[in-house]
This record gives structure tokens, C-alpha cells and sequence, in this order.
């Protein structure tokens, strides 16, 4: 046999024993199988969701659309103790959409040139929100308390230690203690880490079962953790009996009058939806959601609020203070008096200010380490609507 055909033989041979090693260990973590899980890790911020299971969240049967009334922005914003043309701020922060809402009609609508008025773009951890919105109708409709405890829906998980304490308001409030720090991964390198299997695990059950360990005691401390939000998920479908993006179709998108159908990338197919992420839309949708909040959680569709007084109260004051000195409850952040926003990773925000009827949303693909951009974007965002006080 010639030297080179024995040569490629072998190559083929062990790259193929690496991959089959590969493809068995990924099987044992529940883990994607080794291309893709590299795909996903290399893959822009914008373009993960795709790579990954879902669940679609269908439009509402008569969706209600956006009206406009073009407004011109300025010419220039503040950005890091200097100024630069607006354009080159949605540049340099890698904008894909930007929407400007005043008192319920987009005045500004922006799309980068891969983007449109019709793609669905991730949310990130907006989606903790989303998820804090169905807790709160669970609750009005006593399904759920704030004071049970996570252990009282899921028994199985008891460990005999402080995590059979953790309550559902530990987990609204990033309280439970669970030791999965939030300290994401850049690039394939990284994908070992705690968050970053919970974003690709193909059992969420799995995950949560060989991560319970506690960093420290339920409600001592509030420490921003995805996984509290996902086992919020956890709640959510066993006291409904059905996936979360059927219930949240059902009992929000469709209520704030969603134009397009949504999807919510889950662990596997007919398993259950990453709640602490992955909740993909276009962008005058995810303005409803802004604009649900603007309105105290009032039905565009003429179904009853969609988020009741209390519930929006409880999502409108902050009750600790997280990243950047911002308040925080409820899954919602207040980085200013009188604000309530939505925050993604990558760059993803639905800012709401009552006091000017406003609402903004930005979708980016901003890299996992940004620097102190996610600060100075919520200053460029406060300046637009305090402009108009």
C-alpha cells in the first residue's frame, strides 16, 4: 500500500476514534454531540438559537399592529466621557435592531443590513422576565405562593441540606444560593463551565440534578444566577401541565396582540424551554412586551390584564441591588428611579420609562466580555427618553 494511502488511512481512523470517544462522553453529560456543540460555541450571539432545539409560542389570531410617526435622532450621543454620532454608536455596539416607542407609536425603527423588520432575534436573559411574568399570573391564580419552597413541586430533589429550603421568592429575586455562578465562557474553550452546559444540556432534569450544590444560604445574599430562573421554569410547566411556550402563547404573546410567532429554545424536543434564556422574536414584538409593562400589564386583545396590579408592582420595585449598583426584583432590573428594563447577555435590552410613555429596544451581538458597554448603552438609552422630559 503507498505511504500516503496509509497515511490518510490512519488519519481517518484516529480522527474517528476521537469522535466516536467525543460523541460517547456527550452522550454520558447530556451534551449536543461534538460538532454540534462546537457549532454553538462558535457561532455569533444572533445565530445560537438556531442551533439548538425549540418550541414555537404561535401570534395572536388577530395580532395588533404598531402604528408610526417618524422621529430623527440625535446626531450624536454620550458614550464614555465623550460624544459619537449615533450611527457609530449602533455600530460599535453591534446592533442588529433598534425601536423607539413613544406614547405607543414607533418613532424610530432601525435593522443592521442582515436584519429585518421579520427576524427573530434572541433575547437572552430578557427572557427571565418573561418567565417572571407567568410566576406572577401562577400566583394570582393561587396556584403558586412566593413562599413555597422549590423542593414542595419537586420532591425528588431534596438533598437534606439548605437547598430544600430555597423558596420561589429566593429564586425571583436571585436569592436561592445554588452554586452555578453566571461567569459565561468565551469561545469552545469555555463550554465546560457550569452556565454554559445549562445553555446546551439536552436534559435540563440532568443538569439540575448534578448542580444543586450550595454556594450560600437560601436568602442570605443576592447573586445574579440563571439557574434560579430556570428552575422557576421547572415550576411553571409542573403546575401546568403543558410546555411553557404553549402556556406563555396562550396567556401572554397572544393577550399583547404578537404579530409573529415566537420559538424558545428548549433542552429537547418536547422537553423543557431554557427559561433563564432563549426566548427568540422580532423586534416590534419584543416592543409589546416593553409596552405590556408601560401599560400595567393591560391586554391589547381585550382578554383581561395580562399581569395583575400586584404582580406589576412587585415587578416594578426593585428589592436588592446586582451588577452596576442597579436595583433588582422580579426578575427585572431599575438602573435608573422610575425605570424598569429587560437585560440580555450580548447585548439585548427593552428599556421602559413611564413618565415619558417610552419604550426602546435593542438587540445586538455584542461579545460575551464587552467591556463596561452594557453601562454606558442604559446611559445612551436614559438620554433619549430624558431628552423628552
Amino acid at each position: 500500500m503507498p505511504r500516503l494511502l496509509r497515511y490518510t488511512r490512519n488519519v481517518v481512523i484516529a480522527l474517528a476514534t476521537v469522535y466516536l470517544l467525543l460523541f460517547a462522553t456527550t452522550r454520558v453529560i447530556h451534551y449536543p454531540e461534538p460538532l454540534a456543540a462546537i457549532r454553538l460555541g462558535l457561532a455569533p450571539a444572533s445565530k445560537t438559537p438556531t442551533l439548538m432545539p425549540f418550541h414555537v409560542v404561535a401570534p395572536a389570531p388577530t395580532p395588533v399592529p404598531w402604528s408610526s410617526k417618524p422621529e430623527v435622532m440625535p446626531a450624536s450621543v454620550s458614550w464614555d466621557e465623550s460624544s459619537i454620532p449615533f450611527d457609530e454608536f449602533l455600530r460599535y455596539t453591534h446592533t442588529n435592531a433598534f425601536l423607539v416607542i413613544r406614547n405607543g407609536v414607533i418613532t424610530y425603527e432601525w435593522y443592521n443590513k442582515s436584519t429585518t423588520a421579520k427576524t427573530k432575534l434572541p433575547s437572552y436573559s430578557v427572557a427571565k422576565t418573561l418567565t417572571s411574568i407567568m410566576i406572577g399570573q401562577l400566583i394570582a391564580q393561587d396556584k403558586v405562593k412566593e413562599s413555597d419552597a422549590f423542593i414542595k413541586y419537586f420532591p425528588e430533589f431534596k438533598t437534606g441540606g439548605s437547598f430544600d429550603r430555597i423558596t420561589i421568592q429566593n429564586l425571583l429575586d436571585m436569592q436561592s444560593g445554588v452554586g452555578v455562578s453566571d461567569n459565561y465562557p468565551s469561545g469552545p474553550s469555555g463550554w465546560g463551565v457550569a452556565i454554559a452546559q445549562m445553555y446546551a444540556t439536552t436534559d435540563l432534569n440532568f443538569f439540575l440534578k448534578h448542580n444543586r450544590k450550595m454556594a450560600k444560604e437560601p436568602g442570605s445574599q443576592s447573586v445574579y444566577r440563571s439557574v434560579d430562573t430556570q428552575m422557576l421554569g421547572f415550576i411553571i410547566q409542573k403546575v401546568t401541565g403543558t410546555r411553557v411556550s404553549d402556556y406563555f402563547s396562550k396567556n401572554v404573546w397572544q393577550a399583547i396582540g404578537a404579530e409573529d410567532s415566537a420559538f424558545w429554545n428548549v433542552d429537547r424536543v418536547g422537553g423543557l424551554e431554557k427559561t433563564f434564556c432563549c426566548f427568540n422574536a422580532t423586534a416590534r414584538d419584543f416592543a409589546k412586551i416593553g409596552k405590556l409593562i408601560l401599560d400595567n400589564g393591560a391586554s391589547k386583545n381585550n382578554t383581561g390584564d395580562v399581569i395583575g396590579a400586584k404582580w406589576m408592582d412587585r415587578l416594578t420595585s426593585p428589592v436588592t441591588t446586582l451588577d452596576h449598583g442597579w436595583g433588582y426584583g422580579a426578575q427585572v432590573w431599575h438602573p435608573f428611579e422610575g425605570t424598569t428594563m429587560l437585560l440580555g447577555l450580548h447585548g439585548q435590552f427593552i428599556f421602559v420609562h413611564p413618565s415619558t410613555h417610552t419604550v426602546i429596544v435593542k438587540l445586538s451581538d455584542e461579545p460575551t466580555d464587552d467591556g463596561n458597554n452594557e453601562e454606558l448603552t442604559v446611559g445612551v438609552l436614559h438620554d433619549l427618553v430624558s431628552s423628552r422630559l
